[in-house]
């Protein structure tokens, strides 16, 4: 049981960080593009790549507790690669095809890209 509950504190704070970066974003860029899927897919990626290098290399010892809390809760509820793929859809039904591929492919491509530099960066500390 808590185990469960420390996934779901962290599902709960990753779906509010989630709306309030996609809601910034809508604000900031504009909603003719998913900007804040966009930016939340990359720094989620980012920071998982980050998280599970420091702490599943055996440098440092944290709970496991830390990691079902980060990685599968925070970070679960936070990215949204199922509302991208969605989104991409959307926008190449309503005619956008170049944004939709725009976006079905830089979140693919840059995501992982940045899961790398998260993961060299985690190595490095």
């Amino acid at each position: 049981m808590v185990k469960f509950l420390i996934i779901s504190l962290g599902a709960v704070l990753g779906a509010n960080t989630r709306y309030w970066v996609a809601d910034w974003a809508a604000q900031r860029f504009g909603a003719s593009f998913p900007y804040g899927t966009l930016i939340i897919n990359l720094s989620g990626s980012l920071i998982l790549g980050l998280f599970m290098a420091v702490f599943t290399s055996g440098r440092f010892l944290i709970d496991p507790n830390w990691r079902l809390l980060v990685a599968v809760g925070f970070l679960g509820s936070y990215t949204t690669f199922s509302t991208y793929t969605l989104e991409s859809f959307n926008l190449m039904q309503s005619g956008q095809v170049w944004m939709g591929f725009l976006n079905l492919f830089g979140s693919s491509l840059l995501g992982g890209l940045a899961a790398s530099i998260g993961m060299m960066l985690g190595r490095m500390i």
